[in-house]
């Protein structure tokens, strides 16, 4: 049958995982950190996912599909037995067994830290260490995750985190103020590899745009394993 449902542009999709949770029929997935309509009878040509994609990367077209199947949805709920916390994959449970091995004992690491505080919705506006500063912008648990987070990303740097899912504010707006009223040489993002965690990355670039500066910048994906994807 001819009818309207959404489409998803795969190019605009940020991989932050809004619509999967606006979608309260199951219809889209996140599939190698992008948007997917997976079940076309799942979707019900409502629209609610429309308005919770930051990137505006889905809309309406009326083609062959379908149709919209209440019943099987409404068992796809029911067999959920354990569904997730938030509704993000990133919250699937798993365990982690790092490399063991008869490496020597070491001295601690020290902090590379070297400003305070570093959660974003702390952060002033305008602050003497944030002229001529190379910027870390990073996904807060990006540290527990790679164990040499201080030497390879703190060092050097100024540092504010965050958590786009969690986080009662837009960030963006609070690092485009940052990015307006300081002289930032260089920007480094550092986000997990959940699709959620694209909201941080998502909100870098929405702030730089909003301030209207160009500063170089860098994005580095940690899996939850601690390697560097990219």
């Amino acid at each position: 049958m001819i009818r309207k449902i959404i489409k998803i542009d795969t190019e605009k999709c940020s991989g932050c995982g809004a619509c999967a949770d606006a979608c309260h029929e199951g219809a889209i997935e996140m599939v190698n950190g992008k948007a997917r309509l997976t079940r076309e009878d799942y979707c019900d040509g409502l629209g609610d996912c429309l308005p919770a994609c930051p990137e505006g990367a889905i809309t309406f077209e009326e083609r062959e599909a379908p149709a919209y199947d209440a019943a099987a949805v409404l068992a796809a709920r029911q067999s959920k037995a354990a569904p997730l916390p938030c509704g993000c994959p990133g919250t699937a449970a798993r365990a982690i067994r790092p490399e063991t091995g008869a490496a020597p004992a070491a001295a601690p690491a020290a902090s590379q830290l070297s400003q305070w505080p570093v959660q974003i919705r702390l952060a002033p506006v305008e602050a003497p260490y944030f002229d001529g500063a190379d910027l870390l912008v990073a996904a807060d648990c990006t540290a527990y995750a790679y164990g040499n987070f201080h030497h390879d990303f703190i060092r050097g740097r100024i540092t504010l985190i965050g958590c786009p899912k969690l986080d009662d504010c837009d960030a963006s707006e609070k690092l485009a103020a940052i990015l307006t009223h300081n002289d930032i040489r260089s920007l480094t993002v550092v986000r997990m590899e959940v699709p959620c965690c694209g909201g941080m990355e998502h909100a870098v670039k929405k702030a730089l745009q909003a301030s209207g500066k160009f500063i170089p910048l860098s994005v580095t994906t940690l899996s939850i394993d601690g390697r560097i994807l990219d």
